[in-house]
């Protein structure tokens, strides 16, 4: 396992709304050996709304999370779960080694930024340092009984001139990581379109569609649960799935897995270690689903 230790942002979200990829992602990465240290008194990235405001403002507000970073010593990097403040951070840390930008954001900061330390999601980190290999050496409880549709949403993998990890159109690494732990993954062709986002409260009816369709498709493909890597994706397919049935007269029951989650249970952490009791949409008819054999095996 790599020795490396990575400067850990968890993110606002990871505190209130997503606890269980919070406490996922931690177990995860100490039980594969990837070693973290949070950063010391870190603050809002920015989130969403941020850049809409002034791209200096945005990037000071990541970048001091990232000026924190720096000060921790010998990192060799940030790395965060979350894809809207690893957007907000990568793009931050892309813009800030332009030295007249950098010297316009350093202005708005007690503490100027000096080296801009590299950023990625935990997805990317566990998925290069770790692999699907090692990975599968190790699974205790492979979870053959799921057929997952993998969805990565709009932001992790674009703009790929930035976020420079996986296929901006067609990512596998959350694919593979899923195969490595025995799951069957379906070909989900809408696995970087929008789920509606931030819309939840301010036009409900975007994300009823949107996230709708998601869910559409992926019962399309056979699939009887998703998993992800953004907390404001899983809240759309999840905590808003009997608003989406509601509106779109569906009747998804469709659980929606942090990434973390399942690699937790493969590795064989109990269903409370991952935090599957936060979960809406309850997860026990996907995982203990009949696993199909194949036909030749019954000949």
């Amino acid at each position: 396992m790599p020795a490396k230790v990575y400067a850990y942002y968890p993110g606002c979200s990871g505190l209130g709304s997503s606890k269980e990829y919070e406490q996922s992602t931690r177990a995860v990465l100490k039980a594969l050996g990837l070693e973290v240290q949070e950063i010391p008194d870190w603050s809002c990235c920015g989130s969403t709304p941020a850049h809409t405001v002034d791209h200096r403002l945005s990037s000071a507000l990541a970048g001091r999370n990232l000026a924190q970073a720096e000060r921790m010593g010998d990192m060799a990097g940030v790395i965060t779960p979350c894809p809207s403040c690893l957007t907000n951070l990568k793009n931050a840390a892309h813009h800030l080694h332009e030295p007249a930008f950098r010297a316009e954001v350093n202005k708005l900061l007690d503490r100027p930024i000096n080296t801009v330390l590299p950023v990625k999601s935990v997805l990317q980190a566990i998925y290069e340092d770790v692999g699907p290999a090692a990975i599968k050496a190790r699974v205790v409880r492979p979870l053959s009984s799921l057929k997952l549709a993998p969805y990565y949403g709009c932001i992790m993998n674009r703009p790929p001139h930035i976020m420079q990890f996986d296929h901006h159109e067609h990512p596998v690494a959350m694919d593979e990581l899923m195969e490595a732990i025995g799951a069957n993954v379906v070909q989900f062709p809408l696995k970087v379109e929008c789920c509606g986002a931030s819309y939840g409260v301010a036009r409900n009816d975007i994300v009823m569609k949107l996230s709708g369709k998601l869910l559409d498709t992926a019962a399309d493909r056979g699939a009887n649960a998703m998993v992800t890597a953004c907390p404001l994706c899983q809240m759309n397919l999840d905590l808003r799935q009997g608003q989406i049935n509601s509106a779109n007269r569906t009747r998804h029951r469709t659980p929606v897995f942090y990434f973390t989650q399942l690699l937790g249970l493969a590795l064989g952490m109990s269903e409370k270690e991952v935090g599957l009791d936060m979960l809406s949409v309850d997860p026990a008819p996907a995982l203990t689903a009949p696993v199909a054999v194949p036909a030749e095996a019954t000949a």
